[in-house]
């Protein structure tokens, strides 16, 4: 793993070692280093993500995580499902990753940064080079936060084609996915094939269904079956 920045006072015997002093330098992983993650290296779409740019502590990418992937317009019924979800969530300690992009996924990013578990925000963008929120900072400096992306430091703006690919990377990452709500031909429908198409458990909740019938072997939200998911560490 590479620093894209550092100091003699923060070199450490070890490059893999994250210490809360550098949780503010961006970092690199190739795809042919240890701390790449397993799982990701060996799916199917690697190829695509050969390196991961990143801010706070990287361990946290050996954690098993749930995927959260929303469209940007719900129903009033599916919000209120998904808050009561992601305190549930929260408070069993579930690690989640996500864009946190949409209006939903912001709220739900605040409940989870209140919690004492990590939290996994995956920008369609480099990771580095703006503003981080207070808030960011704080869970980043207590090693709740990570921030990683399989964008380099040219990409600095987010565009509608890299948002489709960090949804991508989104379910790449995780151990099983939770798509509240999946508008007809958006994005996160895309991101709900490839689930699918990749024998990952998808999580909704009832009554969401693709004209296809797409949905209808998704499984319906369960604390306890995401939560005997994520209950190991990735190997």
């Amino acid at each position: 793993m590479k620093r894209e920045q550092s100091t003699p006072e923060r070199t450490a015997p070890s490059r893999l070692r994250a210490t809360a002093s550098s949780t503010d330098e961006a970092w690199t992983i190739t795809r042919k280093e240890s701390a790449f993650p397993p799982h990701l290296a060996a799916h199917p779409r690697a190829a695509d993500w050969p390196t991961l740019y990143g801010l706070g502590h990287h361990d946290i990418l050996r954690r098993k995580c749930l995927g959260l992937i929303c469209s940007v317009q719900c129903p009033g019924s599916v919000v209120i499902k998904t808050f009561d979800a992601i305190r549930e969530l929260r408070d069993a300690g579930v690690v989640v990753a996500g864009g946190f992009h949409s209006p939903m996924e912001q709220e739900c990013l605040e409940f989870l940064l209140r919690g004492d578990q990590p939290v996994i925000i995956c920008p369609a963008r480099h990771p580095g080079g703006s503003r981080v929120p207070t808030v960011w900072r704080t869970a980043l400096a207590a090693g709740r936060l990570l921030l990683v992306s399989p964008f380099d430091s040219d990409v600095r703006r987010a565009t509608q084609a890299q948002a489709k690919t960090r949804n991508e990377f989104v379910a790449a990452l995780s151990a099983a996915v939770l798509i509240p709500h999946a508008s007809p031909g958006g994005k996160a429908e895309g991101a709900a094939r490839e689930t699918l198409n990749h024998k990952k458990p998808l999580f909704m909740f009832n009554g969401d269904e693709s004209a296809d019938g797409l949905f209808r072997c998704v499984r319906q939200y369960n604390l306890t079956e995401i939560c005997d998911a994520m209950t190991s560490d990735v190997e």
